[in-house]
């Protein structure tokens, strides 16, 4: 349901203090510029996410009388953190001060408040409900990791997913492994190459960001991944072993401890699915993983565009071409693939995007579209890629319908599907 007007523009005082302008409605920022927001696009901001200062940065409205935008002296910008399973569909909008510090790795939605309540213009796009924050109990988690250690004394893989990932970061994946359910992560790579401008595990030195994790600074054996994740296929429901986490580097670069684990899991459990998330460089090492059985795999982009994906991931050793066939042999093999792919609004929903997107989708048969928000400082973004002028786009959730109209048998989602969805109809309505 529609609102029946634009939310106000927010704004912080420095302090952690938000304020509501009511003389000003928000405004959403695509690629370069500042737009008007439909107001059917606005909804609640969902259980889980956030509100953030944007220091050294002013909110851009839309003056309530006269409908022209201006700036907003009163005080800093704020944006919105969507939580996942929600895809946003316009950045905050605000003017750069002079020496504005550049915005840590997360996502940047613009947010407004009417009626008490404080909203966003995003979509649901997944109806799993995997990471929604009411469902994590610490007291669980933390019996859990003690049971698991207990279980798994000698296994450096379930000391770092405990330590590391679930008590220091609170990931999500680790969270849930240590539940006993769902999806179970294997950080597996502590090398990579790409060199990605958003890496949030190595920033390189002289950035004015900092990594937001520690990566992985181990090589786990196939014994080692074997050990933890035949227990979690054989007890969780809907169980996921997934190879490539945020907390390490690129995990086809393993690929042979990855085959000799995927082999010793599947001579001990049939249940459940074998997932890789990766970047794709290495079709052959793909093709290798597959006959082993690999059963899906989520490749992560910036664009379906050479250029753009070369300027953002840097690789070293490879080509977007190469991630092109990873994809078309993953299909071709019969296995499942989905791209992990960055929404930025004002590119990703450029004419440009588009083709490039359909062509990708029917040179290699893609079968699912996670609509994933890109954690980036918009414009610090745009510069390391080399980005200098945006046009006016037709709009993310355009976008999202015209690949339907096209491909409808490709799947929309933010979350790796267990095998029995991917072999069941488990899609749900995006556009609501």
């Amino acid at each position: 349901m529609s609102l029946k007007q634009s939310p106000y523009l927010l704004y912080s005082d420095g302090e952690g203090n938000l304020f509501e302008d009511t003389s000003l409605y928000t405004c959403g920022r695509s690629g370069l510029y500042a737009y008007p927001i439909p107001t059917e696009d606005w909804m609640e901001l969902p259980e889980g996410g956030n509100l953030y200062e944007l220091p050294g940065r002013r909110g851009i409205g839309i003056d309530v009388e006269t409908g022209e935008m201006r700036v907003c002296e009163k005080g800093w910008a704020v944006a919105g953190f969507i939580p996942p399973a929600h895809t946003g569909l316009f950045l905050a909008s605000y003017m750069n001060e002079p020496n504005a510090p550049v915005l840590p790795l997360y996502c940047y939605t613009a947010a407004g408040w009417l009626d008490d309540k404080f909203y966003v213009p995003a979509v649901r796009v997944e109806q799993d409900i995997r990471q929604e924050c009411e469902g994590f109990d610490a007291n669980q988690v933390e019996l859990g990791i003690q049971e698991f250690l207990n279980r798994f004394p000698n296994n450096r893989v379930v000391e770092h997913l405990a330590n590391n990932c679930a008590l220091e970061y609170e990931c999500p994946a680790a969270r849930n492994y240590f539940m006993g359910r769902w999806e179970c992560p294997i950080p597996s790579s502590p090398a990579c190459n790409s060199n990605c401008v958003g890496c949030i595990s190595l920033q390189p030195d002289e950035e004015e960001i900092v990594s937001s994790h520690d990566r992985l600074t181990f090589k786990p054996t196939a014994e080692e991944i074997m050990e933890y994740t035949v227990a979690h296929l054989e007890t969780a429901e809907f169980p996921i072993v997934s190879f490539g986490q945020g907390c390490e580097g690129e995990p086809l670069l393993m690929w042979k401890t990855i085959e000799e684990a995927i082999i010793q899991i599947r001579k001990f459990s049939p249940k459940g699915s074998i997932n890789i998330n990766t970047n794709g460089s290495k079709p052959d090492a793909v093709k290798v993983l597959r006959k082993a059985g690999l059963d899906s795999m989520r490749v992560s982009i910036n664009s379906a565009q050479k250029e753009l994906y070369t300027n953002y991931y840097r690789p070293n050793n490879y080509e977007f071409e190469d991630v092109v066939e990873s994809i078309r042999i993953m299909n071709e093999l019969g296995g499942w693939t989905s791209i992990n792919y960055f929404v930025f609004p004002g590119m990703t929903d450029s004419e440009a995007e588009y083709q490039a997107l359909r062509k990708l989708i029917s040179d290699t048969g893609l079968k699912m579209i996670q609509w994933r928000n890109f954690n980036i400082d918009p414009d610090w973004y745009l510069k390391k890629v080399m980005v200098k002028e945006t046009e006016e786009t037709m709009g993310v959730k355009e976008l999202m319908h015209r690949i339907k109209a096209e491909f409808p048998h490709v799947k929309y989602g933010y979350f790796n599907p267990p095998i029995e969805r991917i072999k069941g109809d488990y899609e749900m309505d995006f556009a609501h």
